[in-house]
Formats: structure tokens, sequence, C-alpha cells
């Protein structure tokens, strides 16, 4: 038994796919160049706009807490900082060797979501433990619609473990320029709303993350991911 992706224990019939480790240097060359790039294609095809910016902390541990309703949010939720991003992804995108060497240079690790996924969770905490900024995506997977249901308690986990501030983000736009299972991508106006920090409580070292903690910090950020998700989707015609 061991904690997956979700914070909760879990068998796993298979392991994961996984490096072995996760380079949590400042950025590289190449990761400025491809963060330049996203820049542009954001600014200029998708017409991203972000609300709320200076809300990310400019040091420190982070997670990045986005609804996710499209592939799209993995690029367009970097626009809320100019520090190095990392992230958490689905294992199944580095069965295609381009993308998995472009989501390795965009500082991306793989995640197993069907079972106990010790490594990731390792390298997630490595990456909050050395001071830098973690995207997990709370809802687990893409979905659909306008309604933020239950999250899943990974980035609630995270947060009590090592200090770090969730930042929660709504993201307007990116269902309808790429819904789900939809290869083209439309040039949609997008929109980001950034919320204020939830600052987990101070916890002991050593000291158990409890159940009722998880719970409880994920309730909030449902809250407030579902407030900034209705002000996304307003501001881009979408409610």
């Amino acid at each position: 038994m061991a904690l997956n992706a979700d914070g909760a224990r879990r068998e796993s019939a298979s392991p994961p796919r996984q490096r072995e480790a996760v380079d949590i240097t400042g950025p590289t060359k190449p990761y400025r160049a491809l963060r330049s790039a996203a820049h542009l294609v954001n600014r200029a095809y998708w017409r991203v706009e972000v609300q709320g910016a200076p809300s990310v902390p400019s040091s420190g541990p982070v997670i990045i807490a986005p609804v996710h309703r499209s592939f799209m949010d993995f690029f367009v939720v970097s626009e809320v900082t100019r520090r190095k991003i990392f992230y958490m992804a689905k294992d199944e995108l580095w069965n295609v060797a381009l993308l998995g060497r472009f989501l390795d240079s965009m500082g991306a690790f793989p995640v197993h979501r069907e079972g106990a996924d010790r490594l990731a969770m390792s390298h997630a905490q490595a990456v909050l433990e050395a001071g830098m900024v973690l995207v997990v995506f709370p809802e687990g997977t893409r979905r659909s619609g306008p309604v933020v249901g239950d999250l899943l308690e990974g980035a609630a986990f995270l947060s009590a473990r090592t200090g770090a501030a969730i930042v929660p983000v709504g993201i307007g736009g990116t269902e309808a320029a790429m819904p789900k299972g939809k290869k083209l991508v439309r040039p949609v106006k997008v929109k980001l709303v950034v919320g204020e920090p939830i600052v987990p409580a101070p916890r002991p070292a050593g000291a158990r993350v409890r159940r009722s903690e998880l719970r409880a910090t994920s309730d909030v950020l449902r809250e407030d991911l579902q407030r900034l998700f209705d002000l996304a989707r307003a501001a881009v015609g979408d409610a």
C-alpha cells in the first residue's frame, strides 16, 4: 500500500512509468526558449489574459491548482508566473516519444493515475521542498462543463506535507478552443483568473497529515475554483 496522486492509499496492479529523478535546478536555456515560444503563442493565438497574477508568491514553494477542461490548460497556465514551473502529468503522454521529450524540457514528470505512485509523489515533494512551483490539476483529469466537482486530495496533501501555498486558477475558453477528445485547436480567447493563496496551517515536523485536514482544504479549494472558473468563463462569454 502507498500514497497515490490524490493522497489516498491504493494498490497498484502495474508499476508506473517513471524517470529516475526530476531536475529541480533553475531554468535552462532550452526551457527559457520553450517558455518564450509558449508565451508568444498564448498571447497571439489565444489572446490569453491573466487577472490576479500578483497573487502567485514570488518565492518559496507554491502549488498552482487550475481547473482542467482542455489539454491547452497545460500551456496557458504558465502565464500566471515568470518562475520556473514543474508539472505532474499523466504518464500516457510519454507514450509519444516527441511529446515526452517536450514535456521533459518543460519541467513535467509522469504520474501513474490508476494506482499507487510513490515516486511521482516523491518527485512532487522534492520540487516543493526546493522552493519551486508545481502545477497540480486537482480535478485529476480533463472534465467537461461549468461545474467543479469533487477534487482529488493530492494538492491538499502536498501542501500539508511541505507548507506550500495552493493558488487556485480559473480558466475560461480552453474547452471551447480544444475540448477533450479533439485534436484541432480553435483561436478562442482565453482568460485566467488567479485566486488568493490557500496557506496550510503550521504542522509539527513528522506529524501525520489527517484526512479531515485534507478534506477541509480540498473543500475550500473547490469553492475557490468554482468562483474563479465562473469569473473566467463569464469574461470570455462562456457563461
